[in-house]
């Protein structure tokens, strides 16, 4: 499982790109398409134009990283107005929404299911009033360690 902690910025680039594009390529963009740097540990997150394919470029110490995923069924849930030929540069996610387009949540669209909720119960009846002497004898017990008074 990927871990997208917290220290790391993550970029979703915009235009949708050549998924045969390999890690200096990527690079490439991310330097002179997106005017960022790709040695600063951010992660870059690249989509295929039909939306069924993402690559996330990363660099580590010494050298990148590349992660690619391809979906059998479906389209990745990229947020609306993300994504277009037209719009350069890129959508800053944060961990949360990055596993929730890998998985393929579109939070755009989510919608709250109802779900169990225990129902309230009923109000206790008092057992005795307030100032009955069966309760100041209980709790004069319990102040006492259990020991009565008489």
């Amino acid at each position: 499982m990927l871990n997208f902690s917290g220290n790391r910025r993550i970029f979703l680039a915009r235009s949708p790109i050549d998924m045969r594009k390999g890690a200096g390529s990527l690079a490439s963009i991310v330097e002179y398409g997106l005017s960022m740097d790709p040695y600063a540990g951010d992660i870059f997150l690249f989509v295929g134009r039909a939306k069924n394919r993402v690559k996330l470029l990363v660099w580590e110490n010494s050298g990148f990283w590349i992660c690619a995923k391809r979906l059998e069924r479906g389209n990745f849930a990229i947020p609306p107005n993300a994504m277009a030929p037209d719009r350069p540069g890129t959508l800053p996610l944060s961990p949360a929404e990055i596993h929730l387009l890998l998985e393929g949540i579109n939070v755009h669209h989510a919608t709250y299911h109802a779900h169990y909720h225990r129902p309230p119960l009923p109000p206790m009846a008092n057992p005795a009033p307030e100032g009955s002497a069966a309760l100041r004898s209980a709790v004069a017990a319990s102040a006492n360690g259990g020991e009565r008074q008489s």
